[in-house]
């Protein structure tokens, strides 16, 4: 039976993200809904799951530089704009390698769609795009400001509130809440690439080398990326693994005592 959930998922996710899939605009009715929780949610149910079962959400997957460098993101707080309610106030915490930023900036929602053939189609779906731009602390070691686009997919449940759509959670390719941009220091005006995201990377092909899920080359392991390749993929070693998921599930963004 999960073999063709598998097969499903990959024909409903080439539907989702094709070119030929038709959409009604949705602007207007977004601005009726708070969708701070998208990008804040800790845990996500799956069209697959009873109502009592969970799926944690895992910190985004992200990379800074052409090295492909790992980069570390995590919104610790995102509040609607009272007074334009398309933005989105963000506040959080930037990571590469040891070095701990906290941020602040805003994301504003530019245009909204839901599509008008579901492959579910008791379930209604849709998607958001925008920009971001957040701003690093000045008074700590290499900051800079991060700023591009992003895309989040979401689904209108039973009772018509907006959900985090991890609806084909199980087939290969899953991704969501995809950040595509540029970090560029204050002081250097030095501008690299910079991309991160659910599941999967925007823009990450060089660097993703997994077909089921997210997948680094060998070439850029050693850039960030040795502590999951150890707890995912690669280690028949128990206790190397215990400690790369015990450095994985880190909560890297709450201050130390």
């Amino acid at each position: 039976m999960k073999q063709i959930f598998i097969i499903f998922g990959f024909l409903f996710s080439g539907f989702i993200y094709g070119q030929e899939t038709k959409t009604t605009a949705f602007l207007s009715e977004i601005t009726k809904y708070d969708i701070s929780d998208l990008w804040t949610l800790k845990k996500f149910r799956t069209e697959f799951e009873s109502d009592t079962s969970w799926i944690e959400r895992l910190e985004p997957f992200g990379y800074i530089g052409d090295n492909y460098q790992r980069f570390y993101i995590h919104f610790t707080s995102v509040i609607q704009n009272p007074n334009n309610i398309l933005e989105y106030f963000v506040y959080g915490k930037t990571r590469v390698k040891t070095n701990i930023c906290s941020f602040q900036g805003l994301i504003k929602i530019n245009d909204s769609k839901t599509y008008n053939d579901n492959e579910i189609p008791s379930v209604k779906q849709g998607f958001v795009l925008g920009v971001y731009e957040f701003y690093e602390d000045k008074d700590q070691k290499g900051t800079g400001i991060l700023k591009g686009k992003f895309r989040t997919d979401f689904y209108f449940d039973k009772n018509g509130q907006i959900k985090y759509n991890s609806l084909m959670f199980i087939a290969d390719g899953f991704k969501n809440n995809q950040f595509e941009g540029t970090w560029t220091g204050y002081n250097s005006n030095d501008s690299k690439k910079c991309n991160w995201g659910d599941y999967r990377i925007p823009d990450s092909k060089n660097l993703d080398c997994g077909t089921g899920e997210f997948g680094v080359s060998d070439k850029y392991v050693s850039n960030g990326w040795r502590g999951y390749m150890i707890s995912n993929v690669v280690s028949l070693d128990k206790m190397d693994v215990d400690r790369a998921k015990k450095a994985e599930n880190e909560k890297w963004w709450i201050d130390k005592e």
